[in-house]
């Protein structure tokens, strides 16, 4: 039987007296992409955040249960090492106001990375790994701000890549762009699950059905369901599920 690198056990979560996750048991397993998809204030960005601890930069929020990163409480695990291991790619890109180069090599030189060979190859290998550096190679060292929203996008999942996670969380990563942006997006989600898992929080059920192999269909803080994505889209459990892929309702 193959263990879950994340297990999530009876996860409640709350900002103040405000009840935002109900008791979510679900499991995450190595190398897939996970889907979590459902209308506005389900819960869906507070759960990805839970996973990296995110959520305790809010002074009112707590919660209950636990989450397990290969077996180990990650309340157990520093936050350092913790969002090293999980990283996160948010909805609006921020980049960081140096080039693009020096956005890369950020994290590995707060981790301790000094060597130029070295860093040259972490960049090169995160652009390309983000579908980035053919378009990118030739500037290195101009401003990243100066990139589109897409190409900024795929600077931040290369900032990402380049410390080496086991975890990549995307928090509607495509909202704001173009298509053409959003297909390079997705196709490096493709190519990146050989080696990590990634959790993509959606509001675009289309995207979802493309490119996640399971889902999870989050209404008002609960987890109604979760299945392979081509049984949620097509045969679900539940008619709200239904409901909302149909998009009769969200």
């Amino acid at each position: 039987m193959v263990e879950p690198l994340i297990k999530i056990i009876n996860l409640s979560a709350y900002f103040g007296n405000l009840c935002v996750l109900k008791n979510l048991n679900i499991e995450i397993y190595k190398n897939e992409i996970l889907g979590i998809i459902g209308p506005a204030n389900s819960g869906k960005t507070t759960f990805l955040r839970a996973l990296n601890r995110l959520n305790y930069l809010q002074a009112n929020y707590h919660q209950k249960g636990k989450i397990l990163l290969e077996g180990k409480d990650i309340r157990e695990i520093k936050d350092s090492i913790l969002r090293k291991k999980i990283g996160i790619v948010f909805a609006l890109p921020q980049v960081l106001p140096m080039s693009i180069y020096e956005n890369v090599a950020y994290g590995p030189k707060v981790h301790g990375l000094r060597k130029r060979e070295h860093l040259d190859s972490i960049v090169e290998e995160a652009l390309k790994k983000a579908y980035l550096w053919e378009e990118v190679k030739d500037r290195l060292h101009t401003p990243a701000n100066k990139l589109s929203g897409g190409q900024q996008q795929r600077l931040c999942i290369a900032r990402v890549l380049a410390v080496e996670p086991e975890v990549i969380l995307y928090d509607e990563p495509c909202s704001g762009l173009d298509p053409i942006s959003t297909a390079k997006i997705e196709e490096a989600m493709r190519v990146l699950q050989e080696n990590y898992t990634q959790i993509l929080v959606t509001n675009n059920t289309k995207q979802a059905a493309r490119v996640t192999q399971r889902c999870a269909f989050f209404l008002m803080g609960e987890l109604i369901e979760s299945n392979a994505t081509s049984i949620l889209f097509t045969s679900p459990e539940d008619k709200r599920t239904d409901d909302y892929i149909r998009g009769r309702f969200g």
